[in-house]
């Protein structure tokens, strides 16, 4: 069960940024490195994260939940990483694909992350808040202000189209 986070507002200014930083930094990092798959990237987009608050001038509209604010801004940022990686390094499938159950795990999970990064910003952020995050649905409710049931379907929806893509991937029938 996770504890209840303080209410707070994300500043701009270095100081405060700084102090964001040391209490959240594992947290940005650990969600990046889950869609990532690469601690170079993760690294990446923390330090992206933080820059960006530094940068934020008084206009910005305030956060009021800094964990929250702070998570789902890593996941946007690692999803746009995978993306951007998948567009320069996209090759043709080979000729001939592996039988069902040949693929090692580090393929599963390359796979997964291009499937992934295919999807909608907001079916993508969605299933990393399930199933990489651990959130349940109605934590993803609230922290999205929609209703549960929208997030089931959207799970529900978004599961059947990753399967069929990883199939694809694949050439399996499972």
């Amino acid at each position: 069960m996770r504890s209840a986070t303080a209410e707070v507002t994300i500043p701009s200014s270095v100081d405060a940024v700084e102090q964001l930083f040391r209490a959240y930094h594992g947290l940005v990092l650990r969600a990046a490195y889950r869609i990532t798959g690469n601690l170079t990237d993760a690294e990446d987009v923390l330090q992206t994260v933080f820059l960006r608050l530094i940068g934020r001038d008084g206009t910005a509209p305030q956060v009021e939940n800094s964990e929250r604010y702070l998570r789902r801004a890593a996941i946007n940022a690692a999803l746009d990483i995978v993306r951007a990686r998948q567009v320069s390094e996209s090759a043709p499938l080979p000729d001939s694909l592996p039988a069902r159950g040949e693929l090692e795990r580090s393929e599963w999970r390359e796979c997964l992350r291009r499937s992934l990064a295919s999807l909608s910003p907001q079916a993508a952020e969605i299933f990393a808040l399930r199933f990489l995050e651990g959130y349940s649905n109605p934590e993803i409710a609230r922290m999205l202000g929609v209703s549960q049931v929208w997030v089931a379907v959207t799970v529900h929806r978004t599961r059947r189209r990753l399967q069929k893509e990883i199939r694809s991937h694949i050439g399996g029938k499972s």
